[in-house]
């Protein structure tokens, strides 16, 4: 993989050709405004290769699940603004996804000139179960472009029209962001350095327990906070007062936890929590032993006792991978775990790698710069899948 993959979309010939390039721009909005555009600027390299070798580009990208309907909520225009500053060049928004229209406005594109399409996903046959429906609106997308350049990484885990089925239809090739992402992904999971240790948090085991069976076998060391957390210290038989909790899962846990200390996996769990009786940024917050939280309070962060023993965990790894914060970092009082984890992610000697979706929109909240980590991806789900093992459709799709 490597620097070809990313030499292919430098040899790939777009010079006075039309790039249908599937990014993915599916940023965090408030009163519609852009609170993270961390992936709008993993997307800049791709597009501004693409327009230094001469082509135009018609970008698709999706934002949030609008499930088929338009939903002004989820318009992309906000990002055609702030795609427009970061480029320094003026994307056209073609306010439609497809039709006569857009049609012209990608047929009328110059060399160095930009169309931004609505979200692709108030198509519904974007997301369409059925390949026959999915296909048609490939179909219809192709008439816009010559080429395809896949760099979507957040949506490659999806059979989507755009990520799937357009790439089978026109010359293709991987975006820099992709085909930096497997990179990155193969680092992980293709003889990583050790020791190899990984931390997982976010609100759900179900999300990640596909993640947790793989890579229990992989790793050295495996830290387990967020919300999910209090599925493992149930699963333990203790008290975790009205936390969150998965009881289906309880007895699936309990064999993973047998199963790492059987294979001597380092399995660490907070020994201390943060605790408030509600869900709210003002809610008083009391530090409490995991195994004595009371019946009416809710755990809503690692206390400082496992963030340090994560952080020296971490730290002592050569390499991390992490997905999931630690805690509600959005509230003050509850962010100090995803915090503590951070900073000892800053400090591995070998690579730390961040996957995706909130655990990347918190380090920046809490003042980390991407920088500081050894890389950080765009891609959440995505990201768990390849570590799952799973086959993603638009890796395939892209010859990868």
């Amino acid at each position: 993989m490597g620097d070809s993959a990313i030499n292919k979309l430098q040899s790939f010939d777009v010079a006075g050709k039309r790039v249908f390039l599937r990014c993915d721009l599916n940023v965090p909005l408030k009163d519609g405004r852009i609170t993270d555009d961390g992936r709008i600027r993993a997307s800049l390299p791709t597009i501004k290769t693409l327009l230094a070798n001469g082509a135009s580009v018609v970008i698709a990208a999706h934002l949030g699940r609008p499930k088929g309907e338009a939903k002004l909520e989820l318009s992309l225009a906000p990002v055609a603004v702030r795609l427009t500053e970061l480029l320094g060049t003026q994307v056209i928004f073609a306010g439609a996804v497809t039709g006569a229209d857009v049609t012209a406005k990608a047929q009328a594109l110059k060399s160095g000139e930009i169309l931004l399409l609505e979200n692709i996903r108030f198509s519904a046959a974007e997301t369409s179960k059925e390949e026959e429906v999915r296909f048609a609106f490939a179909r219809e997308l192709a008439e816009l472009a010559d080429l395809y350049v896949g760099d979507g990484f957040g949506a490659v885990h999806r059979k989507h029209a755009s990520v799937f089925d357009l790439p089978k239809l026109l010359p293709h090739v991987a975006g820099t962001l992709v085909a930096a992402e497997v990179e990155v992904l193969k680092k992980l999971t293709q003889n990583p350095e050790r020791p190899y240790g990984v931390v997982l948090g976010g609100a759900k085991v179900s999300d990640k327990i596909g993640v947790i069976s793989n890579l229990l076998s992989k790793v050295d060391v495996m830290a387990i906070g967020g919300g999910m957390v209090f599925t493992f210290l149930a699963a333990q038989g203790k008290e975790i007062g009205s936390s969150l909790v998965e009881k289906d899962l309880i007895e699936t846990v309990q064999n993973l936890i047998k199963e790492a200390a059987a294979t001597g996996v380092t399995l660490i769990l907070p020994t201390d929590i943060v605790v408030a009786p509600n869900f709210a940024a003002d809610s008083p917050a009391t530090l409490v032993s995991a195994d004595a939280i009371p019946a009416d309070q809710m755990g809503l962060d690692i206390g400082p006792e496992s963030a340090a023993a994560f952080a020296s965990a971490i730290r002592g790894c050569k390499t991390v991978f992490w997905n999931g914060p630690m805690g509600v970092f959005e509230f003050p009082a509850f962010a100090n775990g995803t915090k503590v984890v951070a900073q000892a992610l800053t400090e591995v000697s070998g690579i730390s790698v961040v996957g995706g979706g909130d655990s990347a929109a918190a380090v920046r909240a809490l003042g980390f710069a991407d920088i500081d980590f050894g890389y950080i991806s765009t891609g959440g789900g995505a990201s768990l899948e390849y570590l799952e093992g799973k086959e993603l459709p638009g890796l395939t799709a892209l010859g990868l």
